[in-house]
């Protein structure tokens, strides 16, 4: 059911991505092109369809995202900039639970990961992220990746908010 879902849509309207757990994060961290402070809440965090709140530097965005594919590379993600002031008025709508970290972008082998340094209750969480063109993209891995988690739910945002870095 799920590939039918998938079937057919805009590719700007699917993420496609691989995660991983970084195990060396200086070496990673000294490739660094770039950094900023991310905020995120949730507004929903039922697996189907999770809502996120994010605020980043200066601008804020409202984003619907849908249940993984089996193997946790693809799903379906909605995302609208909205004004700061539209934030802060979402923001205290959001559960429990929430997301500080700085997001670096790291090039390796003609491709942008995003490495997320987390903070707060996460702090010591060091993930990896590499947006893809299809699933079955073939990629070469920096020295500095670790474990993939690539669906394990235990390291989706929107249940690290909840349920902090899992054991």
């Amino acid at each position: 059911m799920r590939s039918i879902l998938y079937f057919g849509l805009k590719a700007k309207m699917l993420e496609i991505e691989r995660k991983f757990l970084v195990c060396n994060v200086q070496a990673c961290l000294d490739k660094a092109t770039s950094s900023f402070a991310i905020f995120q809440g949730y507004l929903s965090v039922d697996p189907a369809r999770t809502v996120r709140l994010r605020t980043q530097n200066t601008t804020a965005f409202l984003t619907i995202k849908g249940a993984s594919s089996s193997d946790g590379t693809t799903r379906v993600e909605w995302e609208k900039a909205i004004s700061l002031d539209e934030a802060n008025i979402l923001l205290p709508l959001c559960l429990p639970g929430s997301i500080q970290k700085t997001r670096y972008h790291v090039p390796f082998n003609e491709s942008l990961f995003e490495v997320d340094v987390f903070e707060e209750s996460l702090s010591g969480l060091v993930l990896a992220e590499i947006e893809l063109k299809s699933a079955a993209q073939k990629i070469k891995l920096p020295d500095w990746i670790g474990k993939e988690v690539t669906g394990d739910k235990r390291y989706y945002n929107s249940h690290l908010a909840q349920h902090g870095i899992p054991a």
